[in-house]
């Protein structure tokens, strides 16, 4: 009973002065605490034995001094060593403290005087070998033992074994007890004693930077956890995860992660692991929700690529859809502001997108829209009117075959005319004679058998302009003549080698200074008026 009130009072003696050692700011909240180990490793042993006790955990290899407390009965006895150890047999509570270092935690010694003990280590940590042992004093050996825990038999045996659990867990603290059989089926007992697993290392704590991020943020993530001062050399590593089994990193020595986009589909339940490299301890944080919010489309315009809303027919055309805010995958369709049909339709994580037509045309000319949503509202931009312009080489093209066809026209009947001229004949009624010849008409012919209809005087040629007095021919017919004293018959082929060609009507352009404009007047009429034209 004594011995139980005077180590409540050493342990409040000594909370006393970790609480004023932390409260004290400086080097000292950062201090090492030294750490007791014995040898060997039991708590309880049999009267008489010997124990060493070592201090240690401090940065120093060789300390000059260390200080040694034990507490028994109420009493304190202080000691003071060369070097770090130190030898007892006398049951009690110690403590040791190395200069620059934090007291010791507090190690209880028992000397017993019983035949028989059960002997456990003084601090056991998750992972750790734990060896429990039950040992009587003198040389007779025990028959049979068993091994209790928590009143209940864990372990029995024909023989005196130790109990080994190879890798100790939280779960394995509890009330311990031996029970031995001697040969003389007499029983021995132990008193019951208390193991506590001590955690290695603290339950992971995930943290954030925020419970509710939006969409395209980054976000971080640490893993907390803290080891046990006297195991502080254990390596740890660390993994992150989303429900339901999502891997979100690999096992890593970094306890932190950070997602350089987070996005809606992202949300959800989140924790992390850490484990041992070494001893196959695991544990898992408790989950942690977050919601990724969404950013709704705001701002919706539309431009035209090349810059402007004038395209060039032929070329390529690029309608740019752009948002000035919105998150997440947004859905892009562009339309005719006249038919509200649908051009083409992107859906993609971005704030613009490009719809190409390949090759404007003239039909394409009108207003142009887009609208955009991403889950909250489809919103539309205003219309941008695009108009559609020929190419400056097609529209010489137009010029150049129009003013060539034309030319071609006129320069055929100025050679035609030309050529006439100089196969005419003096006296055969041609342009050179001075008077008209009637043509000898055989019995039941006509002077124009075959003539077409009147028809109205076009213009030869176009998209030439025409100087003043032109001559424009509206209409050619070819006259074969008969053989000598027959009469004359028309023929529309020029097959024979002489031929005779008709002007009906010829008229010039005349430009009336008035009006700017092109009017025609009657020069001549040349009925029956014959040129010879040779083939």
């Amino acid at each position: 009973m004594l011995l139980r009130i005077a180590e409540q009072a050493s342990v409040l003696l000594w909370a006393s002065l970790l609480v004023l050692a932390a409260a004290v700011s400086g080097p000292l909240a950062s201090l090492p605490r030294s750490m007791i180990s014995l040898q060997p490793r039991w708590t309880t042993v049999f009267s008489g034995e010997r124990v060493n006790l070592t201090c240690s955990g401090f940065h120093f290899h060789a300390p000059e001094k260390i200080k040694w407390y034990r507490w028994y009965s109420g009493k304190r006895f202080p000691r003071e060593t060369p070097g770090n150890t130190l030898e007892v047999r006398d049951s009690g509570q110690y403590r040791c403290q190395a200069q620059n270092s934090l007291p010791s935690k507090p190690v209880h010694l028992l000397f017993s005087p019983a035949s028989f003990i059960f002997q456990a280590p003084q601090s056991v940590f998750e992972g750790d070998e734990l060896v429990l042992r039950c040992k009587k004093r003198g040389e007779e050996r025990l028959a049979a033992v068993k091994y209790m825990w928590n009143r209940e038999v864990i372990f029995n045996s024909s023989k005196s074994v130790d109990l080994l659990i190879p890798q100790a867990s939280l779960n394995n603290s509890g009330c311990y007890q031996c029970i031995g059989f001697l040969k003389n089926d007499h029983v021995l007992k132990t008193s019951f004693t208390n193991i506590l697993i001590q955690e290695l290392f603290a339950r992971p704590k995930l943290k954030v930077t925020a419970s509710q991020p939006a969409e395209g943020n980054s976000v971080n993530l640490s893993c907390n956890t803290q080891l046990a001062l006297e195991r502080p050399d254990t390596q740890l590593r660390f993994a992150f995860f989303r429900d339901p089994g999502v891997l979100l990193s690999n096992w890593s020595a970094s306890p932190e992660l950070q997602i350089t986009a987070i996005w809606r589909e992202d949300s959800g339940s989140y924790w992390c692991g850490a484990e041992t490299v070494s001893r196959g301890i695991h544990k898992r944080s408790f989950p942690l929700q977050v919601d990724v919010q969404r950013i709704p489309v705001s701002g919706v315009f539309l431009e035209i690529q090349p810059q402007g809303s004038q395209a060039v027919e032929g070329e390529m055309l690029i309608l740019v859809c752009f948002v000035a805010e919105g998150t997440g995958n947004t859905t892009f369709s562009w339309h005719r502001e006249d038919t509200r049909e649908s051009l083409g339709q992107k859906s993609q994580r971005s704030q613009r997108a490009e719809l190409e037509v390949p090759v404007i045309r003239e039909s394409h000319e009108g207003g142009y829209y887009c609208t955009a949503d991403n889950g909250y509202g489809l919103i539309q931009s205003e219309a941008v009117n695009v108009t559609v312009r020929s190419t400056p080489e097609k529209i010489k093209g137009h010029v150049a075959a129009g003013t060539t066809g034309g030319t071609l026209s006129f320069l055929l009947v100025v050679a035609l005319l030309f050529y006439c001229w100089h196969q005419r004949k003096p006296g055969d009624g041609s342009l050179g004679d001075t008077t008209r010849r009637p043509l000898t008409l055989g019995p039941g012919e006509s002077l124009y058998p075959t003539c077409p209809a009147p028809v109205e005087l076009q213009l030869v040629y176009r998209n030439v302009h025409l100087k003043e007095r032109d001559p424009v021919y509206s209409e050619v017919q070819v006259i074969q003549p008969g053989e000598e004293g027959e009469g004359n018959t028309f023929r529309t082929s020029l097959e024979d080698q002489h031929a005779s060609t008709v002007y009906s009507e010829v008229k010039t352009q005349i430009q009336d200074d008035s009006t700017g404009k092109v009017s025609s007047k009657d020069e001549d009429t040349m009925e029956g008026y014959k040129v010879v034209l040779l083939l």
